[in-house]
């Protein structure tokens, strides 16, 4: 099978953007936190695994995502150098364990956990991800959480109006997007890789179509000042997203019109419709070849 031919790539993927059996061997004695600014009381946290945002001020923390659960007590010490306050709320934008991976240390300190119901539903049954022949098993009851909304949520916090807004199937079928109005921030998860090709989890409900909605509506709420997290990849703006939006568009018309063709896998690939992208896009875990191989599937799929 494919993902037979590609175990060693298979292997690296999982390792960034799934499971705790992947990272078994990763020392995470090495990694380093750190703390950029994003806007007023707003910041990224980076680690190993998703880009964490944080609302930082009078009363108290709301972390978004929470990484790896060996990370938790560096990510503490970080988020105490900013604000010795509380953390009140973590909010998930979508159930991949290297966005999740905390929740249960997060959760034991009494910390509510927020996301969107599908996050809770696919965190209580194991997750079989296609694209690498892995199954993930069922987090535990701590993990998971304990508020859930269907289509919006909003926080009144530090001065500022936070919303996460579900947005259609695109990484995943439970991806929010958190809008800090104030401080003029948006963390867009895993629907905006800036800088490489991003993932399509096909088993977890996502289409390609989504992601590029989900870039349409941060486009919509932007100006040029926004800055914009994404789950992978330096911290972002405008430009940077319609970059990203621009090679979606590019290269999923290319591939659906080759599906409309009849052509096959190897054919589409031997065509390389991301090669004048690959400089810039292909050099992440996700590799023009692997990138051009879900995008075929989930093309392929019938309506």
């Amino acid at each position: 099978m494919w993902w037979r031919r590609r175990s060693v790539l298979g292997a690296l993927v999982a390792a960034l953007v799934l499971g705790p059996g992947a990272l078994a061997a990763q020392n995470f004695d090495t990694v380093q936190v750190r703390t950029v600014k994003a806007g007023d009381g707003v910041y990224m946290l980076q680690g190993l695994g998703g880009n964490i945002g944080v609302s930082a001020g009078a009363d108290g923390v709301i972390l978004v995502d929470d990484q790896y659960a060996p990370l938790t007590d560096k990510i503490k010490a970080a988020l105490a150098a900013l604000n010795p306050g509380p953390i009140r709320f973590v909010l998930n934008t979508h159930w991949h364990f290297d966005h999740t991976g905390g929740n249960e240390n997060f959760g034991k300190a009494g910390i509510v956990i927020v996301a969107h119901e599908n996050v809770r539903r696919r965190m209580s049954a194991e997750q079989f991800m296609t694209t690498f022949a892995q199954s993930i098993k069922a987090s535990p009851a701590g993990a998971l959480p304990v508020v859930t909304f269907t289509d919006a949520v909003t926080f009144y916090y530090n001065g500022d109006s936070i919303s996460a807004i579900h947005v259609a199937p695109a990484h995943t079928d439970g991806d929010v997007i958190v809008w800090f109005r104030h401080a003029n921030v948006v963390h867009m998860g895993d629907t905006f890789f800036n800088g490489r090709y991003p993932l399509v989890d096909l088993a977890s409900g996502g289409a390609s179509a989504g992601l590029i909605a989900a870039a349409d509506r941060v486009l919509a709420m932007a100006d040029a000042n926004t800055k914009i997290i994404p789950g992978h990849g330096p911290l972002g703006d405008r430009v940077a997203l319609e970059a990203y939006r621009t090679m979606l568009v590019t290269v999923r018309a290319r591939i659906k019109q080759a599906v409309a063709a009849g052509q096959t896998l190897a054919q589409v690939q031997a065509a390389k419709p991301t090669a004048e992208f690959d400089a810039v896009w292909g050099n992440g875990r996700i590799t023009p070849t692997l990138f051009v191989e879900v995008l075929y599937q989930d093309l392929s799929r019938r309506p």
